[in-house]
């Protein structure tokens, strides 16, 4: 019985891996993404129980092993989008105490960080280092206060647009309000990391199925290029080649195009590819050439028809597991052709 190739959302889906997993982080900003992907619900988690007094997310947090200081610090900045230069303009400069009514009643928080330094991404340990864990210190614990309890302060006097965002402990302990404004927000809204997130998962994602392909085809003479073009497969209009994610040549020199979208949020980036997959895949066939998608990630398969168009339109659709990428190797060597021709 023959393999089959092509396959629908539902049977993609039983193959799907749905989430990031941190073994295919590649490089810093990769790791940093799929640490916070990985625990992102531990931290919603924290915000939902730690709401006896202001300061009991120190106690839960100590009491959680898979999220550490620097990193809880990190969610929240992402969570206040809140960037570098704005961390600078909050650090407490010339008050020792923060004094805030939260709950209907007045709290005072004591810095602990020298006054007059200004503090920085590097300095609290939110930069690329959030990957390795680092104990809970003054500059820490101060950021995290003012974060959630900064807007409400009667003596800080936070710019306006600024307060809004330091004002994530009006949250503290309402699953409810959690439940409905942070999750669908959370990392999607982030001016700081939603580029970066859909942008490196995206070139992670192409990296690994690269290098999975070259390890397994390779040897036997497949090429493949990242970001490449088909020798006569142009745009309609002006005659510009198509730039495919990856293009594979085999030694008979009948070319792939395979195109990848790995999405743990929803994201428009499969609803472009679904726009372009009809004409891609009839301009591919007139050139006795074949697509394929590797396909993934919780939020594509919340884009149903998007996923039906594309599958529709493809000649191969497999999920982003190495058991799938074998299945795609396995197309290419099906349908690669007499290994006696040459490359263009």
């Amino acid at each position: 019985m023959s393999r089959v190739y092509k396959r629908d959302p539902e049977e993609l889906k039983q193959y799907a891996s749905l989430y990031w997993r941190k073994e295919l982080s590649t490089g810093s900003a990769g790791e940093v993404i799929s640490l916070l992907l990985q625990t992102q619900d531990k931290f919603l988690d924290i915000l939902s129980v730690a709401d006896s007094e202001p300061t009991s997310w120190k106690q839960v947090l100590q009491a959680t092993r898979s999220l550490y200081p620097n990193l809880f610090l990190k969610h929240l900045v992402v969570l206040a989008d809140v960037g570098g230069e704005v961390i600078k303009k909050i650090t407490p400069v010339g008050e020792e105490t923060m004094d805030f009514v939260w709950r209907e009643n007045k709290h005072s928080y004591k810095f602990q960080y020298a006054h007059g330094q200004k503090l920085s991404n590097a300095r609290l340990h939110i930069d690329g280092s959030v990957t390795q864990e680092r104990a809970l210190d003054g500059a820490m614990e101060d950021m995290v206060m003012v974060l959630l309890f900064g807007g409400l302060s009667e003596n800080l006097n936070l710019p306006d647009d600024i307060a809004q965002r330091c004002s994530i402990g009006t949250l503290l302990g309402d699953r409810e309000a959690i439940e409905r404004f942070v999750r669908p927000r959370y990392i999607l809204v982030s001016r700081i990391i939603k580029g970066a997130t859909a942008n490196a998962l995206g070139q992670a994602a192409q990296t690994y199925v690269v290098e999975k392909l070259q390890d397994k085809l390779g040897s036997s003479g497949w090429r493949f290029q990242r970001n490449g073009t088909i020798p006569g497969v142009s745009q309609t209009r002006d005659q510009r080649e198509i730039t495919f994610d990856i293009v594979a040549a085999s030694p008979a020199g009948k070319y792939f195009a395979i195109e990848v979208s790995f999405q743990v949020t929803t994201n428009s980036t499969i609803e472009r590819k679904s726009g372009q997959a009809e004409a891609r895949f009839q301009k591919l066939h007139e050139k006795g050439y074949q697509i394929a998608y590797v396909i993934d990630g919780a939020g594509n398969f919340e884009r149903d028809s998007a996923l039906r168009t594309i599958c529709r339109f493809s000649d191969c659709t497999v999920a982003f597991t190495e058991s799938e990428i074998d299945v795609l190797a396995d197309f290419l060597q099906s349908n690669g052709g007499d290994v006696s021709g040459s490359l263009e």
